[in-house]
């Protein structure tokens, strides 16, 4: 026959030991929840202020391109030509007494067409009861033109030139002279000088501003941008969204603006 024991079995003896446990645990794991929440930190919002500079500079072209144009008219092309090559021959002695350098002078080859007169008839056409305007075609011959093109940084000389060539009229010689361009050949470097000039002035917009709100100091510089340039006739304020680039004046005015954005302390 079995044994039954009397001795009762051991149900509570690892109760304590898993409370315990759990307890640790759950301290543990509330320790890394909080560790964690402290670790993430919220950067505050970062405050700048955007404002525009601008630079406004006067300069005086340095290179000067004009052209004139000879015409000569002929029964045939032959003599057109040689009609044509007079006039300009006598065109370059002019230039080249207004002291300017045979290397300036550009002449392009001379171009032909024919002369031909439109005009207008009455002709009583058949079955008509009025007379009908018609065209009737003339052919007088040919015209021939070359332009001379004069390219020089003596901006002076031939500025006279352009306005005094046409003195040749008077000798029978057909020249049509054209508006001088002028430009300005060290732009490049100039705008290197005009971009910090309109950075400057930004800052002490931006500094001018912040001093009259009160509160924020200007910071670093965050961004920069360059806008518009325009190249103006002198004291001209035309705006253009591509920019302006004045070939009509002597004097002209480059406006230089930029874009800056400054962290605020």
């Amino acid at each position: 026959m079995e044994r039954i024991s009397d001795t009762p079995t051991r149900f509570f003896d690892l109760r304590p030991v898993g409370i315990v446990a759990l307890a640790i645990a759950m301290v543990w794991s509330t320790s890394i929840v909080s560790g964690t929440y402290h670790s993430v930190k919220v950067k505050p919002e970062r405050k700048t202020i955007r404002v525009t500079g601008s630079a406004k500079k006067r300069i005086v072209s340095d290179l000067i391109e004009w052209s004139a144009t000879l015409e000569a008219r002929a029964p045939d092309r032959t003599s057109a030509y040689k009609t044509l090559k007079g006039e300009t021959d006598r065109a370059m002695q002019f230039l080249l007494a207004q002291g300017i350098k045979p290397a300036e002078i550009q002449p392009q080859s001379a171009s032909f067409e024919e002369d031909i007169e439109t005009i207008e008839e009455l002709k009583m056409l058949p079955g008509a009861k009025e007379p009908t305007k018609v065209e009737k075609k003339i052919k007088k011959g040919f015209i021939t033109k070359q332009t001379i093109f004069v390219r020089s940084t003596d901006v002076t000389r031939i500025e006279k030139a352009s306005r005094e060539i046409t003195s040749l009229l008077e000798e029978g010689v057909s020249i049509t002279s054209e508006a001088p361009e002028y430009f300005y050949t060290r732009l490049g470097e100039l705008k290197v000088e005009m971009l910090a000039a309109a950075g400057k002035d930004a800052r002490a917009r931006a500094d001018n501003i912040l001093r009259n709100a009160g509160g924020a100091k200007i910071g670093k510089l965050m961004a920069a941008d360059m806008g518009i340039i325009n190249i103006n006739p002198a004291n001209s304020t035309e705006t253009s969204e591509e920019g302006n680039n004045d070939r009509t004046s002597l004097e002209k005015d480059i406006i230089t603006i930029v874009h800056t954005t400054f962290e605020l302390n």
